[in-house]
């Protein structure tokens, strides 16, 4: 499902959220002391990442969910790191390295298909392994922490950015919000932040930190549902010509229902890092 939907919008996402320059399938950042434009926040959140995680030049990174290579092009463009991007879709691989080369690090990054649950790399191959709204694609979170552990050399760095669950009861209309988006964008779950943070204490991360950046994503959420209320006379006609594919169209549904969850507080937008 979730190979499905990002093969199915691939041109959606370049059209209404992100450009061949950041290559953002995940929310921005907005510092409220910056005049962020909309694809320089998404840009920020790169930037945001590297620094919480301690992520120096020198190490190997393994974005694991990769899209269509944003993060591990921003990396190898912006700081010269050698990245390996995984995905599950062939088409966003075959896109990435496309990318890869018409941004001149080609050299740098590489991209192959792998469940990131389950990789192809030898024991302690990386020194950070990233994950930028990847990781709630996973069933269980915990087999991809797992494969994390084991993959990052002694002393490796975890990061991981996501929306974590803030209740687990909701009425009527939240609960159809909430379906929404998990639908729209194949996730299974979503975990409570106390719960992530378990699972990592689980598998024996160290040095534990969650950063609470909902309120820096706020206006990136406000921007979606912005753009969704624009293009939804687009949608409709689009739609009702069998124009639009059933995750086409289930990915326009979220820019709207999204904005419930961070308007009545469902969820919140955190950074986790830890530590082998």
């Amino acid at each position: 499902d979730a190979a499905k939907h990002y093969d199915d919008c691939y041109h959606d996402y370049l059209f209404a959220w992100c450009n061949r320059d950041n290559l953002a399938l995940h929310y921005g950042y907005w510092d409220r002391d910056q005049p962020y434009e909309q694809h320089q926040a998404l840009l920020e959140k790169n930037q945001v990442l590297y620094d919480k995680a301690g992520i120096t030049p020198q190490d190997e990174v393994l974005d694991a969910g990769c899209g269509i290579g944003g993060s591990s092009i921003w990396m190898a463009r912006e700081h010269g790191n050698r990245v390996t991007g995984i995905t599950i879709s062939a088409k966003q691989a075959a896109y990435a390295r496309e990318h890869a080369r018409r941004h001149g690090v080609g050299e740098r990054v590489a991209f192959e298909v792998a469940d990131f649950c389950a990789t192809p790399f030898a024991d302690a191959s990386f020194d950070v392994v990233w994950a930028l709204e990847s990781s709630c694609h996973a069933l269980n979170k915990g087999d991809f922490l797992r494969e994390a552990w084991r993959v990052l050399k002694p002393g490796g760095r975890i990061v991981v950015c996501d929306g974590f669950l803030l209740q687990r009861q909701f009425d009527e209309r939240q609960w159809q919000a909430v379906v929404t988006c998990l639908n729209g964008w194949a996730v299974p779950n979503l975990c409570a932040r106390d719960e992530f943070e378990g699972l990592l204490s689980q598998q024996g991360f160290t040095d534990v930190q969650c950063h609470d950046i909902t309120a820096q994503t706020q206006a990136s959420a406000e921007h979606m549902y912005k753009v969704a209320k624009r293009l939804q006379p687009v949608q409709k006609i689009s739609q009702w010509l069998g124009l639009r594919t059933k995750a086409q169209t289930a990915n326009y549904q979220v820019g709207l229902a999204q904005y419930v969850l961070f308007s009545e507080r469902l969820t919140e937008y955190c950074i986790f890092t830890a530590r082998k």
